[in-house]
Formats: structure tokens, C-alpha cells, sequence
């Protein structure tokens, strides 16, 4: 589409109840990233409150109808998705406006390939807009959805905001507050226990009153409020704070209390014991069961996981072991899901596997034709495995001839711990016994006898990989380089979400590619540099944190390298810009490694944590070459194994990852990153 232009979703396609909505962009460094925001606006073109206001710290809206799914690897890097439930949308909603923005002084023209799609409920593409000319803006408005005559269109609108989210906000009736927003506990302090847990307040957005101005340029959607010009771009305004929220939901209380147990031999009674499951079948059987009751009683976890799969905002109830007719052969699929809004019904076969078994074609392949017959909406497969864009699980044929079409989708068992901890760790939910499930899922899913543990295994071409770099014999073009390539991708995803979980970050692979690049070719690419280097690489960006996190696995010398490039722009002489980071460094391993980055091509010196901290000149450049940076790196030997086992090299990975986090990258980021809540005013 083109700016401007608009369109009616009924005329793409039958299946637009619910909708997912993208956006995308890239940068170079791969750091660049944005907030993503939503706006329900009335017949008056203004919001009815706050809670109309969706965004990072109010990720659902309209009565569960709107809700931000976060980011996802996408081929191009990563994209934020929307889900939209159109149908359950308030009727006082007459135009729901998807915007994003940038904070702390950054413009979009940092940016590259910014861009959004719209997917129907089959997560079939309807709708591409790039946005152009939005180089010194801090805030664009991407599209509108908007209803006309009982149907809801579309319009691509490309509209820029110098003044940022706040202009933009205060424009569509978002209230701006000047005073200082109420504190939130920092990451790892705890809330007070209450006897009974408050209901949660209404987000409100809080930004300094400097932050309101003009917008970049005019859109025939714009509210109809005076603006004043354009600040002088000789003279940039301070940068904005970022909207300061109320106090999160409430969560349980993590605070130790004593136990009034005898002694450390009694165990805890849980709600889903494991004690018992003694076969991949009662694994699977339980983990079903475990996690579908947990999706219908607690309505935030249920609606985070089915929002993406086109399902509606309404009641769901939860089934397993369901006997459907197929043939002279009835199917029994682990579960099925079920979503009523408004007298529709949105229906999902569900498929489990657990303990790293494969999901079976034919399995699939039945409950989609199932499906399809009954007027099901999807087949959810949940596994082990992570699902590669471009690279699917399980092929199945979709016939043609059948208007009715089913959707596909799968989860990781990882993804699905992930949002769990979202929820009861970061985001909170509204009520204490729906946190005590959401602890009580956990706590299953990680057990070390549920099965539930996400990608365990690089497959069968991993050991011969290693022995032909090891001897020389792997050639460009094997297919088993590329297998361990899609494997090392897998690792590396659900490092991603691991992390992200426990930390409450987006943390996200980093994807150097072109825009509309094939995954295949790019994976090809890279089991050619596999078989020529004996190198797996990979990068990954934590938000807040300055640089990105690279990952190397030399298979040649059996070694994991981690490390993170720091800028250094602090004013000063150069051996006090090096005293500082060593300071910061006080409480790194003495065995990291510390390279200074200078300008031009030449290296600068380097040397160990350990011989620096009584000498640290040694990494000053002798020849007063101008410092830019520093690169520190932490080495650890690989697992040999290709599993999770004490000697495998998935745990080896995520022992690397841990442990340069934890040591190195919280404490260099530990000055310079700030909250949300914490933008500087100027």
C-alpha cells in the first residue's frame, strides 16, 4: 500500500474477526529498537481514558480485544506483533491508531525498512505498507483501523511526530502529568504483602510537560488541535522521558518465610506433582492437561498464548483426550481449545509432545483435515522444538478445494515458560490465586522429570559436523552443516527467551540481513562460513543494555567465546576513561578479557581483567590512537555432547550466557541504564 491509501478488510479476506498487525524495522548495529502503542479513540477522535492507551507497561486494551504480543524473529530481525480482535472491539470505538516511538533523544531515521503487515486469523498476509521520510521524527503513526458502515478498513497513514509519544498522546486526549510518577520497586526488591491484594490501578501516562509540542507533518486523520511550529532543528528539544505507569499488577509476595516443616527432608505439597510420571505418555498427558487448565483459569496466560493464533478476547474453556471421527479410525488429539465471544466460537486441535520426541507428520496431517471437516479455526503443535521461519516442523498438504482453511501454529514448551514468567515475575497479574497457578505452572514445566524443557538437542548431524572440521572433510554444500546451522539458531531463540524471561527484557537474536532476504539462502550462507571457518556466531540485543551480546563457538578449538563492544564517548584522558571501566569492573572474573577499540583499521592492546587492575595503562594505544570503544570477552570450554546433559553443548551455551551476563554485562550497564520510569528530562 502507499500512504494514504485505505482499504476494507472483508474485501482481503472471510477470516478478519481477529487480525495481527506488525511492525517492523532494522538498523546496522542491530541495537536500534522502538516502543510500540496503540490508541482507541472515540467518534470525537479522542480516547475515552487512559486505559484506551496500549502500550509497553498497558499491553492489552479494549477489554482484552487489543493486546501488544511483543517482538518476534522474523527473517528481516525482528517485528512487534498486535493482536486485534475486531469483533470484540467496544462499539464506542469508532478508530484504533497503531503508532511507535523512540526515547532518550533517538529519531527514526537511525532506522531503516520501517514498515507494517497485517495477517488475518490464518496468519495469511493481507496488507504491506512501508513508511517513507520519517528521518527526524521520534514518533510515527503508522496505520489506522477504523469502521465505515458496519466494516473495518484500513488506512496507511505514515505520519510523523517531532514531539514525540507525548505530542502524539496528548493530541488523542491522553492526560500528561508533570509530577513524578509513584516509584517502583527496582528489579529483585519486592512488594510489601498485603492481606489482600489491591485491585490494579489504571495505567496512567506521566510525562514532563516540555515534551508536548508539534508534529512533523499533517495527515487528513489528524485531531483537530492547534499545534505550534516545529521546534528550530538548529536547536533540538531535550529529550523526552518515556510515560511513567502506576505500580504493576499485584504478583505473590517472594519473600523467604520460615518453614514450619520438621526439617529439609518434607517437601512442599504442589498442585501438579511429577513425582509419578514414569513414560513419555504420561509426560505428554500431564503436561497437556497442566498447562490447557491453567489457560482457561487464568485469563491473562490463556489470552497471551492464543492472542497470535487469531483467537478472540472472550471465554475459554479448555478440553484433552477428546475422541473426534476420521475414517474407520476416531482421533483423540491431546486437546482442544475453545474461544466463545459473542456467540461465535473460535475452535484449536492441540498436539503435544514432550522429552524431545518429534511431533509425526501423519498425526498432524490428520487433525488438520479433522479440522478443516468440522469447521475448526487451527492445530497448535506444542514440543520441544522451536519452529524456524521458512523452515516448518511438520509439512502438511492444505487442500485447495475447501473454503474453509485451517491455520497451523506452533509453540515451544520454552515460549510457553517464558510467558508464564512474564506474567508472575514482571508484568503481575490481577489476582493472587491466579499468580499462585501461574508459580505453580512453573514450577512444573521446569521440573527436571516434566519433559518441558524446551530445545535439548542439536540433532543427529551434530557429531560428524564436529569431527570434519575437526579432520578437515566437511565441504561447502553438506547438507548436515546446514541442519546444525537451523539447530544453532533454535539454541540461540530460546536462549533468547530464557533470558528475557527471567530478566522481564526483550532480548532478541540480531539479524544482519536484508530486507526480504530468503531464511534459506541466509542459512545457507552460513553453513558454508560453518564448514570454511569452523565457527557458529550469533548476537543477541538486551534492551537497556549498551551493545550487543556476540556468541562464538569455535569447533575447532572447543572453545565459547561471549563478549559485548562498549562504547566509550565519557570526556577525560584516555588512561582515565580506562581507570573507569575497570572500576565498573570491580567485581568481574579476573580471566576477562579487555581489548581497546580505536580508530581506523588497526587493533588496539588488550590484556586480562587480572594483569589491568594494577596496571592499567598497559591498554592505553602508545601511539595516541584516538579510543572509541573497549570489547570484553569471557572464553569457556564446549560441551562435547549434543544435548542438555552436564557435558553437552546446549548447557555449555547457556553456562556462557549466564555467566557473562551476571558478571560482566549487569555491571557495565549498571551506570548508564535506566528504567522506563527514569528517562532523563534533559
Amino acid at each position: 500500500m502507499v500512504k494514504g491509501a485505505n482499504v476494507g478488510l472483508t474485501a482481503l479476506s472471510e477470516n478478519v474477526g481477529s487480525v495481527v498487525v506488525g511492525l517492523g524495522w532494522s538498523s546496522a548495529t542491530g541495537e536500534g529498537d522502538a516502543d510500540v502503542s496503540v490508541l482507541l479513540l472515540d467518534g470525537d477522535g479522542k480516547v475515552r481514558s487512559d486505559d484506551d492507551f496500549c502500550f509497553y507497561n498497558n499491553p492489552v486494551a479494549g477489554g482484552g480485544s487489543v493486546q501488544l504480543l511483543g517482538k518476534t524473529p522474523t527473517a528481516d530481525g525482528s517485528e512487534d506483533r498486535i493482536s486485534f480482535d475486531l469483533d470484540a472491539v467496544p462499539q464506542e470505538v469508532d478508530k484504533v491508531v497503531v503508532a511507535a516511538s523512540r526515547y532518550g533523544g533517538s529519531r527514526f531515521g537511525e532506522l531503516h525498512d520501517l514498515r507494517l503487515t497485517l495477517a488475518d486469523g490464518a496468519g495469511d498476509g493481507l496488507v504491506r505498507f512501508a513508511v517513507e521520510e520519517a528521518d527526524e521524527v521520534s514518533a510515527v503513526i503508522f496505520g489506522e483501523l477504523y469502521r465505515r458502515s458496519g466494516e473495518w478498513k484500513f488506512r496507511a497513514v505514515g505520519q510523523g511526530y517531532a514531539s514525540g509519544l507525548a505530542g502524539l498522546a496528548t493530541d488523542y486526549g491522553v492526560d500528561i502529568d508533570d509530577d513524578a510518577a509513584e516509584e517502583e520497586p527496582e528489579p529483585g526488591q519486592e512488594p510489601a504483602e498485603a492481606e489482600a491484594p489491591p485491585q490494579p490501578a489504571a495505567p496512567v501516562a506521566r510525562v514532563p510537560a516540555q515534551a508536548t509540542g508539534a508534529r512533523a507533518d499533517e495527515a487528513p486523520t489528524a485531531p483537530a488541535t492547534a499545534l505550534a511550529p516545529a521546534p528550530d532543528p538548529v536547536a533540538p528539544p531535550k529529550p523526552a522521558r518515556r510515560p511513567r505507569t502506576a505500580k504493576k499488577k499485584v504478583t505473590l509476595p517472594r519473600t523467604t518465610r520460615k518453614s514450619l516443616a520438621d526439617n529439609e527432608s518434607w517437601r512442599s505439597a504442589r498442585l501438579f506433582p511429577v513425582s509419578a510420571l514414569k513414560s513419555d505418555r504420561e509426560r505428554e498427558t500431564r503436561a497437556t492437561s497442566v498447562v490447557l487448565a491453567v489457560m482457561a483459569q487464568v485469563p491473562e496466560f490463556g489470552r497471551r498464548l492464543t492472542a497470535g493464533f487469531g483467537a478472540p478476547a472472550g471465554r475459554m474453556e479448555t478440553y484433552t483426550e477428546v475422541t473426534l471421527p476420521h475414517g474407520e479410525s476416531p482421533r483423540r488429539p491431546d486437546g482442544v481449545v475453545r474461544v466463545e465471544r459473542a456467540g461465535k466460537l473460535w475452535t484449536a486441535l492441540v498436539e503435544t509432545k514432550t522429552n524431545g520426541n518429534a511431533l509425526k507428520p501423519d498425526q498432524v496431517q490428520a487433525y488438520m483435515d479433522i479440522a478443516a471437516r468440522r469447521g475448526y479455526e487451527a492445530v497448535i503443535t506444542l514440543s520441544n522444538d522451536v519452529a524456524l521461519e521458512g523452515s516448518p516442523l511438520v509439512d502438511v498438504r492444505i487442500d485447495g478445494r475447501r473454503k474453509h482453511k485451517v491455520a497451523l501454529w506452533h509453540l515451544s514448551w520454552a515460549e510457553v515458560v517464558h510467558q508464564a514468567q512474564m506474567l508472575i515475575r514482571h508484568e503481575g497479574v490481577g489476582n493472587a490465586v491466579h499468580a499462585w497457578l501461574l508459580q505453580e505452572l512453573l514450577h512444573y514445566l521446569q521440573h527436571e522429570n516434566s519433559g518441558c524443557h524446551g530445545f535439548q538437542n542439536m540433532g543427529a548431524a551434530w557429531v560428524p559436523v564436529r569431527r570434519g572440521i575437526d579432520d578437515e572433510t566437511l565441504c561447502q554444500g553438506d547438507a548436515r552443516a546446514l541442519e546444525v546451522i537451523e539447530n544453532w539458531e533454535r539454541l540461540v531463540r530460546q536462549v533468547c527467551l530464557r533470558l528475557g524471561g527471567e530478566l522481564g527484557q526483550k532480548v532478541l537474536p540480531v539479524q544482519r540481513t536484508r530486507r526480504g532476504s530468503d531464511p534459506g539462502v541466509r542459512r545457507a550462507e552460513l553453513a558454508d562460513h560453518l564448514c570454511e571457518q569452523g565457527r557458529l556466531n550469533a548476537e543477541i540485543r538486551i534492551e537497556g543494555t549498551p551493545g550487543v551480546l556476540a556468541i562464538t563457538a569455535d569447533l575447532r578449538t572447543g572453545k565459547l567465546r561471549t563478549s559485548i563492544e562498549i562504547p566509550s564517548a565519557e570526556p577525560g584522558y584516555p588512561l582515565s576513561r580506562v581507570k573507569r571501566l575497570i572500576r565498573r569492573l570491580s567485581e568481574a572474573p579476573a580471566d576477562l578479557h579487555i581489548e581497546t577499540l580505536v580508530d581506523g583499521e588497526g587493533t588496539g592492546p588488550r590484556g586480562t581483567l587480572e594483569r589491568l587492575r594494577p596496571e592499567p595503562a598497559d591498554i592505553v594505544p602508545k601511539d595516541g590512537a584516538q579510543i572509541t570503544g573497549f570489547r570484553l570477552s569471557l572464553f569457556k570450554g564446549m560441551g562435547n555432547g549434543r544435548g542438555s546433559a552436564e557435558t553437552g553443548f546446549i548447557r555449555s551455551v547457556d553456562e556462557a550466557v549466564d555467566r557473562f551476563h551476571a558478571q560482566v554485562v549487569a555491571q557495565v550497564e549498571a551506570p548508564a541504564r535506566r528504567s522506563r520510569s527514569e528517562e532523563p528530562a534533559g
